[in-house]
């Protein structure tokens, strides 16, 4: 089992939310690289918490409803603290006169919300259709994961990730795209899946398919094609013919980079991935995207007290909104997520126990001289877990 933090996927984390805040502070032509960013942070929640599940329950004392408790106590213990800390600042504040819409996003159903407006009203709340999917997938990926027979795990991967293609090929049957094909729960699931497959595949084996050898440098190559020539006017079919290719082509590649970093990568890029500043935004990245909106809505707010122009797109906005977004992140997390982070700890995947009572008492006592006699030569002994915890966010 992983032991530690990965530092190379958090630097794929920094990546992400750089890209997100590139799209949303800087970029005027309506950036697609935010939507990579948030294809990105996909992956790597499909494939971790894939991973730490599958885990547990490689462990020999893994017991499948505990195991679900503590992974739902442990995912409310990180993400509602700083998101309804978020969600009680934008209620208190009313910006964009949001408080009426609010139960949507307290309730983990935003996308559903943008999805029936058809239109990105309120816009400070807009990102939170991402957390959404992800909480929707806690909710029933784990019974999937931990009950299902192992054996299924794969196919049941690689039937999301087809039915997710499915749905995007149905679209353009519907006519006129809308803001719900892009914010559904089908819509991301294939990159859910896709890294929820890697972490499967992975615990089997440690090599790659040779398609996926052979196929990810033409599929990124023909993703970046597609992006070069995003402005040229297209009739409607040529037009949804790039918008799949645009979401599928990437996917691949993306899936070998969380492969390859997860492994670590040698030589210089490893050494970028893991250089302190990359490492360190990716710790609090949950954080900089939560808050890098409402960040955003009162620096605008505050544009007549500031010397640059931060109304519009630009490297004004990206200095002023991004250091701002930075400093409010990396006090939330060293304040408020850092402490209630650290009582998962007392929430383990798997715990040992001994349940015979004659093997318990004599698992005891041993226990026991072996403390008295080695006190001095070793710390205290964590009993909340029995094995190392790879939840990396």
């Amino acid at each position: 089992m992983s032991n530690g933090r990965d530092r190379q996927l958090d630097g794929l984390r920094a990546l992400a939310v750089t890209m997100v805040l590139y799209a949303h502070f800087f970029s005027a032509d309506d950036s697609y690289w935010g939507h990579v960013g948030v294809r990105l942070f996909f992956v790597l929640s499909g494939f971790l918490i894939t991973r730490l599940l599958l885990d547990a329950r490689s462990a020999a004392e893994f017991e499948a409803l505990p195991a679900l408790e503590s992974f739902y106590i442990r995912r409310a213990l990180r993400i509602f603290p700083p998101y309804f800390a978020m969600l009680g600042l934008v209620w208190l504040i009313n910006l964009e006169e949001s408080r009426w819409i609010l139960l949507w996003h307290a309730l983990y159903i935003s996308n559903f919300w943008y999805a029936l407006q058809n239109e990105w009203t309120p816009w400070v709340l807009i990102h939170t259709w991402t957390l959404s999917i992800e909480e929707q997938f806690y909710v029933v990926w784990p019974l999937l994961v931990l009950l299902a027979p192992r054996h299924w795990i794969e196919r049941i991967c690689v039937a999301v990730i087809v039915l997710s293609l499915a749905y995007r090929f149905y679209w353009p049957f519907t006519g006129t795209p809308s803001v719900a094909r892009d914010v559904l729960p089908p819509a991301s699931m294939d990159a859910l899946g896709a890294g929820a497959l890697l972490a499967a595949y992975r615990s089997r084996a440690a090599g790659w398919p040779q398609w996926m050898r052979l196929g990810w440098a033409p599929l990124a190559a023909a993703f970046l094609l597609l992006l070069w020539f995003r402005s040229v006017q297209l009739t409607p079919t040529q037009d949804w013919v790039r918008w799949i290719g645009m979401e599928v082509f990437p996917l691949v590649p993306l899936v070998m980079i969380v492969g390859l970093c997860s492994a670590r990568i040698e030589g210089y890029a490893g050494r970028l991935l893991e250089a302190r500043p990359l490492v360190a935004l990716g710790r609090v990245s949950y954080g900089v995207y939560l808050y890098h909106a409402l960040v955003l809505a009162l620096v605008v707010k505050a544009q007549p007290w500031l010397p640059v122009n931060v109304s519009e797109q630009g490297l004004g906005r990206f200095a002023i909104a991004g250091a701002g977004t930075l400093v409010l992140a990396a006090v939330s997390w060293q304040f408020f997520e850092k402490p209630i982070n650290a009582l998962k700890r007392n929430f383990p995947y798997v715990a040992r126990r001994d349940r015979h009572p004659a093997r318990a008492f004599t698992g005891w006592l041993g226990r026991a001289q072996n403390q008295r006699g080695a006190a001095a030569r070793r710390g205290p002994i964590d009993r909340t877990k029995a094995i190392p915890d790879p939840d990396l966010q």
